[in-house]
């Protein structure tokens, strides 16, 4: 006999129906392809269905009658809550539909992108979808033009930087890569490519000519929009300032330390030092064997460790496909993207970097020094490939929150839901120390950890001061380059991100140190009894969720002693 189903429950799957139905890029990516055809519909009367309904479903909520319901549909209906009411504040702000063009072309040139990145149907109906969306661009753009009528300067660059990339992946040879790759009859779609290129170039005029001309300086979201992604985003019970002055004091820390043991490696600066890593890389022939190589390594020293239960969930480190790479630089083209959790497409296929055989000899030792033996262990194994996002992600995709099985998904820009942030980063950072914690680093490795930590901390001291209006674009830009010794174009790259989408940058940090301090707390409270297997396997039995509130369920399973 079933059991009758929650009114709440019946609630989610409106919300999720709305919610795939009026983002179908997400839609693509999460997995769910009942709308792999359409792009969204930004126009005035498209705009003010989808808010209606998000105030509808908001209300609907509220009017549920008293129910029990499972811990993780009491979950789900927090971060719904949360989720509306950002979703809601967002529509009503100039940073997103308003006045970011970037948000415009991230999702023309990524409606099409995302169905060739995953062979989740034949490539047949897969470019029948991406014809449809190719069409649809010059409408998406025209809405574009309509609706952004004044944006800031660095907003703008973005934009045209991805209306580059977008001409060269439709007329400069990556469309036709792709279909001499899959030897398809692809006349419609190079027809397709054409109109949408146009499109494209149109509005890189727009962002060029006339919206150059009206700048607006407005960078910041505002202490109250800010306070809201922090209490129904990430659920933290620290403020904005708290969270500002512990950043401050870890950056001083993680300087420090950087400091004092530059010496340890022969160096008289800690930039000095951390240039060591690039001298130990593979060599051409090498490279692509590399990857997984360090990976099969850190999976055997975890279980050795027995640090979590490592599932069965293949991954295979390949070039990126030659179709993209005229693109890829000037787009948010992640080598690992987050698998599709409503998908069955395995093995994961993680997009390395290219080297190849006919790349001039400076460039192919420049890429081969910048994807060295380190960065491959904590960059593409650790923290993305490995124990970090591809173990939390399988984790997830089994949890008993619906929300928490798609929150952190990679879509456009950004992930599908902001309440995802402080579990998907805060895992993969804190499962690097962890990897820490077992030996699996080199000393010099050890060393490079702190300056992410620096990094991490610079990231959510900018986020706080950013959009309180305490510091300008400009000075957030120049904090990464003095601070956190980042280039400049990387500065500037990670600043315009920080900008358009407030609350992001914070959740490394705040996520990271959450999970060390519940491990802590649930360490103490259990004592010799205390499995670390145990807790990392519960842990991230949550799916995607805030850590803030995965801590106060897990501290209730385990109370205090006495």
């Amino acid at each position: 006999m079933q059991t009758p189903r929650s009114a709440f429950s019946a609630w989610l799957d409106a919300f999720f129906s709305a919610y795939y139905r009026r983002r179908p890029v997400n839609a693509t990516f999460i997995g769910m392809h009942d709308h792999d055809e359409w792009l969204p519909d930004l126009s005035e009367a498209g705009v003010g269905d989808t808010v209606a309904e998000m105030q509808t479903l908001h209300r609907r909520l509220q009017e549920l009658p008293a129910e029990t319901l499972t811990p993780a549909e009491a979950l789900d209906r927090r971060l719904a809550d949360g989720f509306l009411e950002i979703a809601l504040w967002e529509f009503d702000s100039g940073h997103f539909h308003r006045r970011n063009p970037s948000f415009y072309t991230g999702e023309a040139i990524f409606g099409v992108m995302g169905l060739f990145l995953r062979p989740f149907a034949p490539v047949e109906r897969r470019v029948e979808s991406a014809i449809a969306r190719l069409e649809a661009i010059p409408t998406l753009l025209a809405e574009g033009q309509a609706n952004v009528r004044e944006a800031p300067p660095w907003w703008v660059d973005r934009a045209v930087n991805e209306c580059r990339a977008a001409l060269a992946f439709l007329l400069g040879g990556g469309i036709e890569l792709f279909i001499q790759e899959h030897r398809i009859d692809g006349e419609r779609l190079r027809q397709a490519a054409a109109t949408a290129g146009r499109a494209f170039g149109a509005f890189q005029d727009y962002l060029e000519g006339e919206l150059r001309r009206h700048p607006a300086d407005a960078y910041a979201c505002g202490a109250e929009a800010f306070d809201l992604l922090l209490r129904k985003g990430h659920f933290l019970e620290q403020g904005a300032e708290e969270i500002e002055s512990y950043a401050r004091e870890q950056a001083s820390l993680a300087t420090a330390h950087l400091e004092e043991h530059a010496a340890d490696f022969g160096a008289q600066s800690w930039p000095e030092a951390l240039a060591g890593l690039a001298e130990a890389h593979a060599t051409a022939e090498g490279y692509y064997r590399r990857f997984g190589e360090i990976w099969a390594e850190a999976r055997r020293a975890a279980e050795e460790a027995r640090l979590l239960t490592w599932p069965d969930f293949p991954i295979e480190y390949v070039p990126q496909p030659a179709w993209a790479r005229g693109a890829a630089p000037s787009l948010y083209f992640l080598p690992y993207r987050s698998p599709a959790p409503l998908d069955d497409v395995l093995p994961v296929q993680y997009l390395v970097p290219p080297v190849e055989p006919g790349m001039e000899a400076t460039e192919q030792e420049r890429l081969l020094r910048a994807t060295n033996d380190a960065v491959i262990k904590l960059n593409h194994v650790i923290h993305h490939g490995g124990i970090g996002h591809h173990v939390q992600n399988y984790h997830a995709y089994r949890a008993a929150s619906r929300i928490g099985r798609m929150a952190a998904v990679d879509c456009a820009s950004r992930i599908a839901m902001l309440c995802g942030g402080t579990m998907a980063e805060g895992w993969a950072c804190y499962a690097t120390d962890l990897m820490d914690e077992i030996g699996f680093l080199s000393p010099l490795e050890h060393y490079a950890e702190m300056h992410t930590r620096l990094r991490m901390a610079t990231r959510a001291l900018v986020d706080v001061r950013l959009h309180s209006g305490a510091m300008t674009i400009e000075q957030a830009a120049a904090q990464y380059r003095d601070m956190a010794g980042m280039a400049p174009e990387a500065a500037r790259a990670e600043a315009v991100k920080n900008s358009m989408f407030p609350g992001a940058a914070a959740m490394y940090l705040m996520g990271t140190d959450l999970i060390h301090e519940l491990r802590r707390d649930l360490s103490a409270r259990q004592g010799a009894s205390f499995d670390l297997c145990s807790f990392h396997d519960r842990f991230l039995s949550f799916g995607s969720v805030p850590v803030a509130l995965i801590g106060a369920a897990m501290r209730e399973e385990v109370p205090r002693a006495g």
